[in-house]
C-alpha cells in the first residue's frame, strides 16, 4: 500500500466523523457511555466479520497483551475524558481544548523515527485550528469556575493524539487489533455506564437507526481506516486535514435541516483548506 492511498484512506475516518453530530442528535436519548457501549460493540463486531471473512485471526497471534492495553486505553480513555470534560464544563469551551488533538498530532509526529516536522506543517495546523475554533468555540467564554472541565479536555487532547502517533510506532502490528480494541472499550463503556448512568433506550425508530449509524461509521468503522491512516499514511497531512472534520459535521446539519447557515463557514472553509494545503506542500517538499 502507498503512503498516498493510505493518506486517503484514513481521510475516510474524517469523513465518518463529520457524521457523527447528526447521529448524536438522532440518539439523544441514550446516556453518553451507554451509547458508547453500543457503538463500540458494534464496531467489535464489524471487526469480528472482517477478520473471519478475510481469514485474518492468524494475525491476532502473538500480539503483545500490551498493544491491546494501549488501543484500549486510547479508545476509552479518550472518550471516557470526553464525556466527563463535557459535564464539567460548557460544550463550547471542552470542545474547543479538547480539538487541540489534530494540532497534536502534527507536533508530536516530529518525534517519530523517519519523519520530517517542518515549520509549515505547524503553520498550516495553526491556521485550520483557527478554522475549525470559528465553529467549535461559538459562545465560549473561559471561567476559571470550569478548570477542572478543561483539565479533562486538555487530557482528552493529548490522549488521542499520543495514541495516534504511538500507532506509528506500531506499524508492523495488523490493524485487526482494532477489533480488540473496540470490545474491550464496549465492555469497560459498560461497566462505567452501569456504574454512573440509568439505561434508557430509544423511544423510536430514528433513535435506533441513529445508534446503529454511529456504531457501524464514526464510532465504529471509523477507527480501522484512522489505524491504516496513521500507521502508514501521511501523519501530518491527517493531523491537518482532520479539521475538516466540524466543518463537514455542521454542514452536514445544515443539509438535515438541524442547524442554520452561518456566515464563519465560509471563512472557516478557506482557513482550514489553507491549513491543509500548507501541510500538504510542506510534506511534498520533505519527499
Amino acid at each position: 500500500m502507498s503512503k498516498t492511498t493510505a493518506t486517503l484512506i484514513g481521510f475516510v475516518a474524517v469523513l465518518l466523523w463529520a457524521l457523527l453530530a447528526l447521529f448524536t442528535v438522532g440518539a439523544y436519548e441514550i446516556p453518553p457511555l451507554q451509547l458508547n457501549a453500543v457503538c463500540f460493540a458494534i464496531g467489535g463486531a464489524i471487526g469480528v466479520v472482517w477478520t473471519t471473512v478475510s481469514n485474518r485471526w492468524g494475525e491476532l497471534r502473538g500480539v503483545p497483551v500490551s498493544v491491546y492495553a494501549f488501543g484500549t486505553v486510547g479508545l476509552f480513555g479518550y472518550h471516557f475524558l470526553y464525556f466527563s470534560a463535557l459535564r464539567a464544563a460548557p460544550p463550547a469551551e471542552a470542545g474547543l481544548i479538547a480539538y487541540l488533538w489534530p494540532l497534536l498530532i502534527v507536533l508530536f509526529s516530529g518525534f517519530l523515527p523517519g519523519e520530517r516536522l517542518r515549520p509549515l506543517h505547524l503553520i498550516g495546523a495553526g491556521i485550520s485550528f483557527v478554522g475549525a475554533a470559528l465553529i467549535v468555540a461559538q459562545g465560549a467564554v473561559f471561567s476559571g469556575a470550569h478548570g477542572l472541565g478543561y483539565l479533562l479536555a486538555a487530557g482528552c487532547a493529548l490522549t488521542w493524539s499520543s495514541y495516534s502517533v504511538l500507532s506509528r510506532r506500531m506499524g508492523d502490528v495488523s490493524s485487526m487489533v482494532v477489533t480488540i480494541f473496540c470490545l474491550t472499550t464496549a465492555a469497560l463503556s459498560l461497566v462505567a455506564h452501569l456504574a454512573l448512568e440509568q439505561t434508557i433506550w430509544p423511544s423510536s425508530s430514528y433513535g435506533w437507526a441513529s445508534m446503529i449509524a454511529l456504531g457501524v461509521g464514526p464510532v465504529g468503522a471509523a477507527f480501522y481506516v484512522w489505524d491504516i491512516g496513521v500507521k502508514r499514511g501521511n501523519i501530518q497531512l491527517l493531523g491537518t486535514a482532520s479539521y475538516a472534520a466540524p466543518l463537514l459535521s455542521t454542514m452536514v446539519l445544515i443539509l438535515a435541516g438541524i442547524a442554520e447557515p452561518r456566515t464563519t463557514l465560509v471563512l472557516s472553509a478557506v482557513l482550514i483548506t489553507l491549513g491543509a494545503g500548507m501541510a500538504a506542500y510542506a510534506s511534498r517538499h520533505s519527499q
